[in-house]
């Protein structure tokens, strides 16, 4: 089976157009078409419905999207092997990473690591640990950072970091110096989006004193630390952050740390990847670097 074919085949799925894979491959739209049709005859089977201008992948392309995927990937692998047998480890490291990790422990390890291997350029997108872990799942992303796990079996997690979640508000808006968990009930709650693993980390923590979701008095959900930072601080209720998020605030006294009496709110950072994936070099050392180094 001809390597090009998948290649084309597998750019065609994800973008789920011919134009946009023309575009991505800087190939010529009737060459793509002639590589699909090369497959199709190969297989003997339809890998696109064309609805006008539209295509819709069918149970055949799915399924072999999933083989395709690897053998390109592989095939990759082995040319930036043989490159970098003979180069200076290089390349660009694609990372996706939970707001926390992303923010505030992923630059700094970037800067260190850019020392070791000045080569390496970097992208990372920013969003919440289930995104980042979906993203992983549909072969979007190679590793993700995330504060929570999302437990799927195509996934392995490696713990690289420890994080304490802290109870923080507006420093007048609560006299107490510390809470329970069952007085924690009646404050008015500002928590992050659902898939958020802050949000996910402090569920399990109130679930194992007997409590859910649909016992907190919500005043607010925002879809970033900044935002709840910003509603805490005007007042909107109080709030489970990271504490690596609110050390300026707690510096200038802009926020409030509330001690909680009855549960420990401490959690891991993992780096998460595909169990199935081969990673590149560059990947292997920066996970191995990121677990083993932790210059924090």
């Amino acid at each position: 089976m001809d390597i090009h074919h998948l290649r084309v085949f597998t750019s065609v799925f994800k973008n789920r157009s011919f134009s946009k894979a023309s575009e991505e491959l800087y190939l010529s739209q009737p060459t793509i078409s002639d590589h699909i049709k090369s497959l199709e005859e190969e297989l003997e089977c339809r890998l696109f419905d064309r609805l006008g201008r539209h295509i819709i992948p069918t149970k055949e392309a799915e399924l072999l999207f999933i083989h395709a995927s690897e053998i390109v990937e592989k095939t990759e692998n082995i040319k930036n092997l043989m490159y970098e047998l003979r180069n200076n480890i290089s390349g660009e490291i694609l990372i996706g990473a939970s707001t926390i990790p992303g923010t505030y422990v992923l630059p700094k390890f970037m800067a260190n690591f850019k020392e070791k291997y000045p080569l390496i350029k970097y992208q990372v997108l920013i969003s919440d640990s289930k995104a980042v872990i979906d993203k992983i799942l549909n072969h979007e992303l190679l590793i993700g950072l995330v504060g929570s796990k999302i437990y799927n079996d195509k996934i392995h997690y490696r713990p690289f970091m420890e994080d304490e979640l802290v109870i923080c508000a507006k420093p007048n808006f609560i006299e107490k110096e510390e809470l329970t968990i069952d007085e924690l009930m009646s404050y008015p709650m500002i928590l992050r989006e659902e898939g958020s693993g802050t949000r996910m980390e402090f569920l399990k923590i109130i679930e194992k004193k007997g409590f859910t979701f649909d016992n907190l008095n919500i005043s607010g959900c925002f879809g970033s630390t900044d935002s709840i930072k910003q509603a805490v601080m005007n007042g909107l209720g109080i709030s489970i952050i990271s504490k690596l998020a609110i050390k300026n605030e707690l510096k200038f006294n802009l926020v409030k740390k509330i001690f909680l009496k009855d549960a420990e709110m401490k959690r891991l950072f993992y780096v998460a990847f595909h169990r199935l994936r081969t990673l590149p070099i560059r990947y292997r050392l920066f996970i191995e670097e990121l677990v083993n180094k932790r210059p924090w």
